[in-house]
């Protein structure tokens, strides 16, 4: 058995805020959507994330996510360029010890999605 692909499903409880967000300001395109379902799949760049609504089985009345999604990119500063105006910072484009350079932004849920290079 080989796993062959990772699909973030976050929920949400403002669907269409949370399409704009992702379309609008982080470049996805929609590649998936039923309103009555709750749900859609959004895409960029070969990478997919679902979005959906609670889940009634487990009785969701906040997203309870506790990490992040870290985003590996070939150009941190341009694509930070712009975002600080249009979604809630976390912490700005910086350069870390440990090799990185990146930065922190949260969706309209809450959740932190984070964007990084390597520092060569």
């Amino acid at each position: 058995m080989e796993l062959r692909e990772l699909t973030p499903m976050l929920r949400t409880w403002d669907l269409e805020a949370t399409m704009d967000f992702y379309v609008e300001v982080l470049g996805f395109a929609c590649r998936g959507l039923s309103e009555e379902e709750g749900w859609a799949s959004i895409e960029r760049d070969g990478l997919e994330i679902m979005l959906t609504g609670p889940n009634e089985h487990e009785g969701d009345v906040e997203p309870l996510f506790t990490g992040s999604l870290y985003f590996r990119v070939d150009d941190v500063d341009a694509f930070w360029e712009g975002l600080e105006d249009r979604a809630e910072v976390c912490y700005p484009v910086e350069s870390f010890d440990y090799g990185m350079r990146e930065f922190g932004i949260y969706d309209p849920n809450g959740y932190l999605l984070q964007f990084g290079q390597v520092i060569e």
